[in-house]
Order: C-alpha cells, then structure tokens, then sequence
C-alpha cells in the first residue's frame, strides 16, 4: 500500500475516474446494441447521431481507440440504411 499523500490521493482519484468511466462505456455499449436490434428505419436514424455523439465522446476520452470508434460509427450506419 502507498504511505505518500499524493499516491493515496492518486489512487483515489483514480478508482473516481474508472468508475466514470465504466458508466460512459457500458451505456455506449447498451445504446449501440439498442440500435443494433432496432427494425424501424426511421427511429433508428433518429436514433443514430446520439450513438455516434456517445461513441466519440469515448474515443475523444481515449476510453475507445480513434480507429475502433471510426469503424463501429461506419458499420452501424450500413445497418441503418440498409434497415
């Protein structure tokens, strides 16, 4: 275990932060399969822009790498338009 103050309050900071973290990825995760299962082209276009918002949010965090976030953006709108 750390004795310094600034670790323990790095360590602090840091189980702060994963834990705000884990919160954005898991409910990009639970949007993208939302949109994933959706039938009606026309939510889910309505619907897409807000997952491709949240999916860049994570790749600006460095939470996703630029390039995945890039990619899942590209598949899920030929899943939308080919709805």
């Amino acid at each position: 275990m750390a004795h310094h103050k600034s670790a323990l309050k790095r360590i602090r900071q840091d189980a702060k932060k994963r834990l705000h973290n884990r919160y954005y990825k898991k409910s990009t995760r639970t949007a993208i399969k939302k949109l994933r299962g959706m039938t009606d082209k026309k939510e889910a276009a309505a619907f897409l822009p807000k997952v491709i918002s949240m999916v860049d949010r994570l790749a600006k965090r460095n939470l996703i790498h630029k390039n995945n976030a890039s990619n899942l953006k590209s598949k899920l709108t030929k899943k939308v338009s080919a709805i």
